[in-house]
């Protein structure tokens, strides 16, 4: 997913599902440096990982 989808996913009030390896995931932060993504688990907000960019999927 480009960077611009994600900024605006991130801002937005409404819930957009984006999945992560086919599981449902919320967007937290983006690393533009890096190219990556801070995300949690819909189901596991504790569940905390660092994800790349290419790997997120609007669905």
């Amino acid at each position: 997913m480009n960077k611009q989808r994600i900024k605006d996913i991130i801002s937005s009030p409404n819930m957009i599902n984006v999945s992560y390896n086919g599981m449902q995931v919320y967007i937290e932060t983006i690393n533009e440096n890096n190219n990556t993504a801070q995300v949690h688990f819909i189901n596991q907000p504790d569940n905390k990982q660092e994800v790349s960019l290419n790997n997120l999927v609007e669905k």
